[in-house]
């Protein structure tokens, strides 16, 4: 199974004529560096985006991702049981 994430952009490194921008994003303590190629439009720092197999798929609002994440909390805190 699939699961893209929302993360939060902490960084932003800019790309060249040869490569895209970079973003680190983090959600719990976790953070990750992914390409922002095919990202609907490009996310500045503080912003959310949903995150699968290491590419920006989407952008969203920080309530968007804050009740994706719950959702994702409480199916996780769902399987411990």
């Amino acid at each position: 199974m699939c699961l893209a994430v929302p993360m939060e952009v902490v960084e932003i490194k800019d790309g060249d004529e040869l490569t895209s921008p970079i973003a680190l994003v983090e959600l719990g303590g976790i953070r990750r560096e992914i390409r922002l190629d095919i990202v609907d439009r490009l996310p500045h720092i503080g912003d959310y985006v949903i995150v699968h197999a290491g590419f920006a798929v989407h952008s969203l609002t920080k309530d968007e991702a804050e009740e994706s994440i719950s959702l994702i909390r409480r199916m996780a805190d769902g399987w411990r049981e």
